[in-house]
């Protein structure tokens, strides 16, 4: 036998890698490491076993160990130069060892390197198939009733009763944000007198605090926060993903992220998406929370809200084909989970879908055909719908004809008057925004005659009422000018009481109009 034959069948079972490694580190290991270093000895002795025709006395798992040893003196170095930038001896101590570590593992070192416990996602994997699922049948507790359609030629508006455990809700409506289970400055029954009917509030917030474990123990959200009517609430979506950094995908939109201030006291962040789900950094305490198509759920089960919405993705506007695509397919993978999530136990809710695709007709297509084969209760309209109204009106021109007329449907977040004017006659039944009070407490009140700002000059001695062809509040304009000027807390909850009065009054008006075929 030849003593490449020998040598072959020696080391025959060892990582080929690791054997070139080994005589790569024997030649250049000595600028590295000197003889009197504990970690000297053993590599030397590695080597010379290794090319030695003697049965060797070194085991696999010493390299294992050196590796391990040398790994922990790099993040040990690398800590300590962070505290001393400026010292090149150490900087280049560490770049000697991480090379050593190249050399004698064959990988770059990383120090948080894991290893992937199951192959990639792929990132089209279509979701469960509707089979998986028993057919959607009207809920005892939760009720769509047509009241009637539009005659009007080429119109779909409707008036409709969506009837819930807590009340009926007349569509088409108007649903205001109470964000943290709150309306700004409104309290719930000064709410009702307005005319609201259905409040939105947000899981996110709700988790970040007081936490939904405090609000199952307050006895649910309707208890909690002394509300009597019909609440909805969304995953925390749309709030975690919102939490993302601002790039050149965000451009203009209608739904647009907000800046944020990226400093260490800016807030929350998003840490990671994947197909579990997500994980975001508490802007309250700075805590991690785990966020999964699961998980959402069951928080939501614990606020108790009449609707839920299930996990989704929120690319957006400006992202490629591809990237919208597979967002897609990761919200209906998700969404499939907190459906199968939510059947266990419905608990007298409704779940609705989140149709998405963006402005992508072929895929929001495919969206709405999944979706509407599975048990959802109704249909949500999310994602971006276009970079301003006259897109999102042409692309929910085409869409909303297509969904099914047998269950309620929700536009997210996008109630503007010009909006829901243009909106109504395709057959939307509800429209949720907080951007009617969110205006309101910084000035702008809205009147049959368009938006007005209070806080001119012009309306200092202006005695008359606010909107002259609508009773809302018992103020003139001048005294919600003064309020304003003097800071005066007052004002902020007469001017969103004028505002909700105003958004539930266009939804009455509509209503009326189309019960005469007028839309």
């Amino acid at each position: 036998m030849c003593i490449r034959d020998r040598y072959q069948r020696r080391v025959r079972g060892r990582q080929p890698d690791t054997i070139h490694n080994l005589a790569r580190l024997a030649r250049h290991s000595r600028p590295i490491l000197s003889q009197h270093s504990p970690l000297a000895r053993p590599l030397a002795h590695t080597s010379a076993a290794l090319f030695s025709m003697e049965p060797s006395s070194a085991p696999a798992e010493g390299v294992l160990a050196q590796a391990a040893e040398l790994r922990r003196s790099i993040i040990e170095k690398e800590k300590a130069l962070k505290k001393s930038p400026e010292d090149e001896a150490l900087k280049q101590e560490c770049v000697g060892m991480r090379e050593q570590y190249q050399t004698l593992t064959g990988e770059v070192f990383h120090k948080n390197k894991r290893k992937r416990d199951r192959p990639r996602q792929d990132p089209l994997e279509p979701p469960p198939p509707p089979e998986s699922f028993k057919p959607w049948e009207p809920r005892e507790f939760f009720r769509w009733e047509l009241v009637h359609k539009s005659t009007k030629p080429g119109s779909n508006a409707r008036v409709g009763r969506i009837h819930t455990p807590h009340g009926v809700i007349h569509t088409p409506a108007f649903v205001p944000v109470a964000t943290n289970g709150a309306l700004k400055a409104v309290d719930s029954e000064q709410a009702d007198m307005t005319g609201v009917q259905l409040q939105f509030s947000n899981t996110y917030h709700l988790l970040v605090h007081p936490g939904v474990e405090v609000i199952e123990k307050a006895g649910g959200l309707h208890k909690y926060m002394n509300r009597k009517g019909p609440i909805i609430t969304d995953s925390g979506g749309f709030q975690v993903f919102s939490l993302n950094n601002i790039t050149s995908e965000d451009g203009p939109e209608l739904k647009q992220k907000k800046k944020r201030n990226t400093d260490d006291a800016g807030g929350g962040s998003l840490l990671k998406v994947s197909e579990e789900g997500t994980i975001f950094r508490s802007y309250y305490n700075g805590k991690k929370i785990e966020l999964t198509p699961e998980s959402t759920v069951q928080a939501q089960k614990k606020i108790g809200g009449d609707i839920i919405i299930p996990l989704d993705e929120l690319p957006p506007y400006h992202v490629t084909p591809e990237r919208l695509k597979a967002s897609v397919f990761l919200s209906h993978r998700w969404m499939a989970r907190s459906l199968q999530e939510h059947l266990k136990d419905p608990r007298q809710q409704a779940m609705y879908a989140v149709v998405h695709g963006g402005t992508d007709k072929e895929l929001r297509k495919h969206s709405l055909d999944y979706l509407s084969s599975l048990p959802f209760d109704g249909f949500a309209i999310g994602g971006s719908l276009g970079k301003d109204r006259e897109e999102m009106v042409e692309m929910l021109g085409w869409l909303m004809p297509q969904v099914p007329d047998n269950r309620p449907n929700h536009i997210l977040g996008i109630a503007d008057p010009e909006s829901i004017e243009a909106l109504v006659p395709f057959g939307c039944d509800t429209f949720d925004a907080c951007n009617p009070t969110r205006v309101a407490r910084h000035g702008t009140l809205m009147t049959t005659d368009g938006q007005i700002r209070i806080t001119q000059k012009i309306h200092l001695d202006d005695f008359g009422p606010i909107d002259p062809k609508l009773e809302t509040i018992p103020y003139s304009r001048a005294y919600l000018h003064h309020l304003f000027k003097q800071n005066e807390p007052l004002f902020l909850s007469l001017a969103s009481l004028h505002n909700l009065y105003f958004m539930n009054n266009l939804m009455k008006v509509q209503r009326e109009k189309i019960m005469r075929n007028e839309i």
